[in-house]
């Protein structure tokens, strides 16, 4: 189970959100603690008016929202009555089980997952400390309950994380089925709550996954200048549809400036991902010829989306990885050498895989410009090293000559 919590200064946003999912037939309300009377039969409104009831005996305290997504495995199908006794055992573990709450069971991704929307305004009028909640109260909770429920753990190896992000569906959203900034918010809120980006340019990489793009405008615009940041949806193409959004009216506020902030804390936090993104990449690299489409495609079976950026005439100059698995994203530079662009595509021109282009004596001087580092790398990642060392390598249906070992030279002291 991954528990991901939002800490924010409206709850109406995060009760509307989950209400709006409601009536898109995406999520059903599957539990309401500390209502009185029949929750079902009460509209929005006296829904929210409970929490803002607690939310006025503390007018100074503007952080009092708590919006939190419990997700659970692929593979674990639960019913209602199961998720309630999660949700309830959660909201008791993290000392919130005494406060009115809405849980809400959504049906919009792959997997299970459920909401909960409260305040930390107390009946006394009290607000219960929010500072690091996650380390400090909600880890131990998650564990605990992994163990109470027999749950996938999020940290085991087991644990097949799925995207809880489904692409905008372009023709509800232009047909007024569902309006459009709703649908934009949706995504842009489930993107910036689950992944690490560090630029505009890996924001869209990962958005560009799900129909959207953020934008700034032209430099020479006053809304460049200004900071400004609206989002669109992008049709099957690629290209813009519909009325742009300013960010500042969505429900999280991801603006510009909310998001350089971000930049920071992701391209430090996100480091820790980086070597098993390498590695499952090496996988694929050292296991047959690619091409820029073959190459595509098995790494989109490793959880891995790959976009190769293009200049106006169409030659490729970089290339981004998006790990759906880890909810990351790394420029090809990130990564190391290997993982560059014109690296890649002039491997794709030569059709071998990187390691067998090792023993290929007219790649030797390309191979001996690559550090250290990388030729340890190379070997490490590979999924069966010694048998890809031994193999020799074959071109044309004949096995190249081995090359002649050199003797060390023996050096007196």
């Amino acid at each position: 189970m991954v528990a991901k919590i939002i800490i924010g200064k409206k709850l109406r946003g995060a009760l509307q959100y989950n209400e709006n999912k409601v009536l898109e037939g995406q999520a059903d309300l599957l539990l309401a603690s500390g209502f009185a009377g029949d929750v079902d039969q009460m509209n929005f409104h006296q829904r929210l008016q409970r929490f803002e009831n607690l939310m006025m005996l503390k007018p100074s305290v503007k952080t009092n929202t708590l919006h939190i997504s419990l997700n659970f495995d692929a593979v674990e199908k639960m019913d209602d009555a199961t998720l309630q006794r999660i949700a309830i055992a959660y909201m008791d573990k993290i000392g919130f089980g005494d406060q009115p709450y809405l849980a809400y069971r959504h049906h919009d991704a792959a997997h299970d997952h459920v909401h909960l929307v409260t305040t930390n305004i107390q009946a006394n009028g009290e607000a219960i400390n929010l500072h690091n909640i996650g380390l400090l109260k909600s880890k131990k909770a998650r564990e605990e309950i992994e163990v109470e429920f027999n749950l996938v753990k999020a940290k085991g190896k087991q644990y097949k994380p799925d995207p809880a992000i489904k692409p905008v569906n372009l023709e509800k959203a232009l047909y007024g089925k569902t309006p459009t900034k709703r649908a934009i918010s949706n995504t842009v809120n489930g993107v910036i709550s689950s992944y690490k980006y560090a630029s505009i340019a890996e924001l869209n990489a990962i958005l560009k996954q799900f129909n959207v793009i953020a934008e700034r405008g032209a430099e020479d615009t006053a809304m460049f200048q200004k900071k400004g940041l609206v989002y669109s949806l992008l049709n099957e193409h690629g290209n813009k549809v519909g009325i742009s959004i300013k960010s500042s009216s969505l429900y999280t506020k991801p603006t510009l400036t909310y998001l350089e902030k971000q930049f920071i804390q992701h391209k430090e936090n996100r480091q820790e991902f980086k070597p098993a993104l390498k590695t499952r990449i090496d996988t694929v690299l050292n296991t047959g010829k690619y091409n820029e489409q073959t190459f595509t495609e098995a790494l989109k079976k490793q959880g891995i989306a790959v976009l190769f950026r293009r200049s106006d005439g169409g030659q490729i100059y970089g290339i981004t990885f998006v790990d759906h698995q880890s909810k990351t994203v790394f420029n090809g530079s990130d990564l190391g050498k290997r993982y560059t662009a014109k690296t890649l595509t002039d491997q794709f021109k030569q059709g071998y895989p990187l390691l067998m282009a090792k023993s290929n004596p007219q790649q030797r001087t390309d191979n001996n410009r690559l550090s250290n580092n990388y030729k340890q790398d190379q070997i490490k990642f590979s999924a069966n090293p010694l048998e890809a060392l031994l193999k020799p390598t074959q071109e044309n249906g004949s096995f190249l000559p081995k090359r002649k070992r050199r003797k060390k030279k023996k050096i007196s002291i």
